[in-house]
């Protein structure tokens, strides 16, 4: 019981991934900074950043739905969270592992996006409102080639685990050159979930203040900032576990630090991408993910049936 609760509140629990978040934070700013010939921000900026809110008075605005408003980035943060748990990191197994965590992994993801939705929808203010429609229009956009992206990897592994999915692609590692193109469409998809340029439609600063965090301040941004930095290093976990299964078996201190580097490489990948472009229109970011992402990831899908069935025995 103990170990247990170890593992689940220190690490690679909830500590554990929040300072890691923060790290990731860091090196996506700072990174973005050096592209953009800007000096960017100090190691501690994203820790002063919560504190600073943290130790703010939370308000909530007058017309809102009180309990929804406050009880959102709470949820939002543990759906994050607890998709972490089920993620192989520096080995071949999870620390909770079972047939299936995958969709399960890909369902808590979706989780953040729901409440900020519901958070701004319900601050009742319009530039929440309007970010919050943007939120959730966006979410059917790139949700569908995420899925299929991460699950054509799945169906050549023929298992819905990911811990069996890391043993599978360990023991067949060049099958996972088949899946590059599913990593690539994951990447971006990823950028729509975390809601960073060219698709932080639904927070654009220039059109619609902060979209749907307007109205949030004080210890309720500060969770919702670090349900951000979490998300964005169990995103990126998440996609090195399906397309960068490799050094499973190198022990725990090489694997972990095997695991560390393969994050903040996708996080710098991130980072990049962010940088070199500029914000697109909703209509634009939707056109772009039905019309190339889609069908990009479904070729990625028949392309690992085909494999699968020639290799079948």
């Amino acid at each position: 019981m103990a170990i247990a609760l170890f593992n689940i509140l220190i690490f690679p629990g909830f500590l554990f991934i929040g300072v890691f978040g923060m790290l990731a934070e860091y090196i996506d700013r700072k990174l973005c900074a050096m592209l953009q010939n800007r000096v960017g921000p100090p190691w501690f900026q994203p820790l002063a950043d919560f504190i600073k809110l943290a130790a703010k008075e939370d308000i909530v605005p007058e017309q809102a739905d009180a309990r929804i408003f406050t009880l959102m980035p709470v949820v939002a943060l543990t759906g994050t969270v607890t998709a972490f748990f089920c993620i192989p990191l520096w080995g071949t197994k999870a620390l909770f592992s079972f047939n299936g965590d995958l969709v399960v992994v890909l369902y808590l993801m979706t989780i953040p996006t729901m409440t900020y939705f519901l958070g701004g929808w319900y601050s009742r203010s319009v530039f929440s409102m309007i970010g919050a429609a943007r939120s959730i229009t966006q979410l059917f956009a790139y949700e569908i080639p995420l899925f299929l992206s991460v699950l054509a990897p799945a169906m050549l592994a023929n298992t819905w685990s990911l811990s069996e999915m890391t043993v599978y692609y360990n023991s067949h590692p060049w099958f996972g050159l088949f899946n590059i193109a599913g990593f690539l469409i994951a990447l971006v998809s990823l950028l729509g979930k975390l809601e960073k340029v060219p698709f932080d439609i639904p927070e654009a600063e220039t059109e619609i203040v902060g979209g749907t965090f307007t109205e949030y301040g004080g210890r309720l941004l500060a969770l919702f900032r670090m349900c951000i930095d979490i998300e964005m290093v169990v995103g990126a976990s998440l996609l090195a576990a399906v397309f960068l299964p490799f050094g499973m078996h190198y022990g725990p201190a090489a694997g972990f630090a095997l695991y560390i580097v393969k994050v903040l490489f996708i996080v710098a990948l991130l980072s990049v991408l962010r940088t070199i472009f500029a914000r697109l229109r909703i209509d634009q970011m939707i056109n772009f993910c039905w019309k190339y992402m889609a069908p990009a990831a479904f070729l990625q899908l028949l392309a690992d049936l085909i494999i699968k069935g020639i290799h079948a025995p």
